[in-house]
């Protein structure tokens, strides 16, 4: 039981790194560190396409990861 979650911790601690570095940048510079956390906040740019399949999917392997670091914890 140990193995198979360490084994399932393992493979989406990857996914994640994976699909983090896929994503594409959102600022450019200086000027986009300081407005672009505004312009997010605020939902001015929509991900369209495969970068809003990519941030769900982040999403989603980081909930994952979470319950399963927890699960082993809690089994540990």
């Amino acid at each position: 039981m140990v193995g198979v979650a360490v084994t399932l911790l393992v493979i989406d601690a990857i996914a994640l790194i994976v699909l983090v570095l896929l994503q594409s940048g959102k600022s450019a510079g200086l000027s986009g560190a300081i407005s672009g956390g505004a312009e997010q906040l605020f939902g001015k740019q929509k991900a369209r396409g495969i970068d809003a399949v990519l941030h769900r999917l982040t999403i989603v392997t980081g909930v994952l990861l979470f319950v399963l670091t927890f699960f082993l914890g809690y089994i540990l």
